[in-house]
């Protein structure tokens, strides 16, 4: 397995552990992940379900706590901040794209993203983050108005309007249909290019690694592989 170190790491993980007490017993999810996220880039975490993904996401965007080893934001150690500065980090820094939206359904599109941006401190205009993801003609809609691709859409505009320097994203696409799958991923590696965010994707499906640029694959709680993509495909060229 190649070892990669980023010179320009936005998050590094040394000796990442995480065990959870289930009554009597420990249930280990982490084993000792050692991962460089590069700046400005695409990287896309692949593994079953139950390998760690969703925890190892957690635990990168400071919603939950390791039991041992070391998070760095840049020269920050997430695992030594006290509950306010790790309410600063995220607010401040992380972005996060969940399966199901989350939206609040009585809001409209314009209005979820407002939330978003009114604890941050450089915002964007939520109509500016909704035109960026092609919703311009939705941005007075309710969740209910719209197609679950939209409504991603929606979601997606809300993490990116914090102008984040890391936009987490667990399984974007794992509610959508194929092709609006493929429309939603097509959107994030644009929004990262055009934008210079580091994005990191997590998914149980093999064919989006073709468009990261560095591929992580976890089993079991550790890193059974990684690489760099030298080329990243489109989604056009993804076989999937």
């Amino acid at each position: 397995m190649t070892e990669l170190v980023s010179s320009d790491a936005l998050i590094r993980l040394a000796g990442i552990a995480k065990t959870y007490q289930m009554g009597e017993v420990d249930v280990p999810v982490l084993r000792g992940v050692d991962l460089d996220i590069p700046q400005s880039r695409l990287t896309v975490l692949v593994g079953p379900s139950g390998s760690g993904k969703s925890t190892l996401l957690n635990i990168i965007g400071g919603m939950d706590q390791t039991s041992s080893g070391s998070v760095h934001f840049r020269q920050r150690d997430l695992a030594r901040m006290n509950a306010r500065q790790l309410t600063s980090y995220r607010r401040e820094h992380v972005g996060v794209v969940f399966q199901f939206y989350n939206l609040v359904p009585t809001l409209t599109a314009r209005e979820n993203v407002l939330v978003a941006t009114e604890i941050s401190s450089n915002p964007m205009d939520p109509a500016e983050a909704l035109v960026l993801v092609g919703l311009e003609d939705r941005l007075d809609h309710f969740p209910s108005q719209m197609s679950g691709g939209e409504q991603q859409r929606v979601a997606i505009a809300r993490a990116i309007a914090k102008r984040p320097e890391l936009l987490l994203c667990d399984e974007p696409t794992g509610a959508l249909d194929f092709e609006t799958g493929k429309r939603v991923l097509a959107l994030l590696v644009q929004l990262q290019r055009d934008l210079g965010t580091t994005v990191l994707i997590i998914t149980h499906n093999a064919a989006i690694a073709a468009l990261a640029d560095r591929v992580i694959r976890l089993r079991s709680g550790e890193i059974v592989e990684r690489h760099d993509n030298e080329h990243p495909s489109s989604v056009e060229e993804v076989s999937w």
